[in-house]
């Protein structure tokens, strides 16, 4: 059932229109009535079958403070609904690779990988691990910070040590598959407790998913959910690495080679790790400028649509060309914005230099 449209979250947040959903619960734009400012606002039954709501925004509270950790704003029950009030953030890693065709260039991945390592790790050293690595739970921010890449949706996060003494959990195995298949480590298909080792390697899936457009094991097809987690797994386990990394640096190998070698309860060297793609980065001449794909993407989809509107303008008016040549004039030098479904993509020629960034605002969380 849909919140009443009037709703009022801990006095002075109003709820608006919906816009994701997360593993346990909906997400709504939301304003805060005193500032104006827009946020995000997850809801969840009183009534649920399995509230999962206010252990999240205690997960989020362990991580309050770290770089891509949202912050929260409040939590509480009003009404019929557990919610919890969140900084509000831009687009998925997901909704940008539907964007970008569904296929990411290196360059783009290994910006990336950088700070999805660096976010993992510090997850890790607050003594929980995700367990629902994918792209839909990674989203870049707004604003000034729109180029940071953020974690969302700890409704499956799970200690996995005890935070005083470092005691690691204990080695299980017949447990239920915890998080998406399509990303899951093998071990997690197997049956196994999950820690720290298997966030890492879903995220080589996930950037091997960035790097291909998609993995050997999706589109599989059984009859129950049971048969196809298992198809997904035999799948899984019989590609070779070398077969699913064909085409790419051998660096995305090493890197899923190596966390497949981890033992149960080994810290990943996330700096080595950091450093194989790094290393690659630099070889391959990239620059760090934060240039992603959707950058360049929506920037030369605007700059067509700015050509044919001025070629049209000039089939009108040809004694008032807008036509611009590569003589420098004074538009040349103003900041050109580009509207990117609350995506705002910023132009700058500075001197020789071009540069490129991303401004998202007011989009969801999911």
């Amino acid at each position: 059932m849909a919140p009443p449209q009037d709703l009022r979250v801990g006095n002075k947040y109003r709820i608006g229109r919906k816009i994701g959903s997360g593993s346990f619960g909906d997400i709504y734009l939301g304003t805060n009535i005193i500032s104006g400012e827009e946020i995000a606002i997850k809801l969840e039954s009183v009534k649920a079958k399995h509230p999962q709501l206010e252990y999240e925004a205690r997960v989020y509270k362990s991580l309050a403070g770290g770089v891509g950790i949202p912050f929260v704003r409040w939590f509480g029950t009003e009404c019929d609904y557990n919610a919890m009030v969140l900084d509000l953030l831009g687009p998925s890693l997901e909704d940008l690779f539907n964007f970008c065709n569904r296929k990411f260039s290196l360059k783009t991945v290994l910006l990336l990988a950088d700070q999805l390592i660096s976010r993992i790790e510090y997850i890790h050293a607050k003594s929980f691990i995700h367990r629902d690595i994918k792209p839909d739970n990674f989203l870049m921010g707004i604003g000034k910070r729109g180029n940071q890449v953020n974690v969302i949706d700890f409704g499956l996060a799970k200690k996995y040590r005890d935070p005083k003494t470092h005691f690691h959990i204990p080695y299980r195995e017949n447990k239920n598959l915890t998080g998406t298949a399509r990303y899951a480590s093998i071990n997690t298909h197997l049956g196994v407790e999950q820690s720290r080792r298997d966030d890492m390697e879903s995220l080589g899936y996930v950037m091997l998913y960035f790097c291909r457009g998609s993995l050997p094991w999706q589109g599989l097809k059984a009859a129950t959910k049971k048969q196809k987690y298992d198809r997904i797994m035999e799948k899984k386990m019989t590609t070779p690495t070398e077969v699913l990394c064909r085409g790419f640096p051998n660096e995305f190998a090493i890197y899923l080679n190596y966390t497949r070698s981890l033992r149960f309860d080994d810290k990943p060297d996330y700096s080595y790790l950091r450093k194989i793609f790094r290393d690659l980065f630099v070889r391959e001449g990239f620059q760090y400028d934060y240039v992603f794909d959707w950058t360049v993407y929506k920037y030369q989809k605007n700059a067509q649509a700015i050509a044919q509107a001025a070629g049209q303008k000039d089939d009108v008016q040809p004694k008032q060309s807008t036509r611009q040549t590569r003589g420098a004039t004074k538009d040349d030098q103003q900041p050109m914005n580009i509207s990117f479904f609350g995506c705002v993509v910023r132009y700058e020629n500075a001197g020789r230099r071009t540069m490129l960034t991303t401004d998202f605002a007011n989009l969801s969380t999911r």
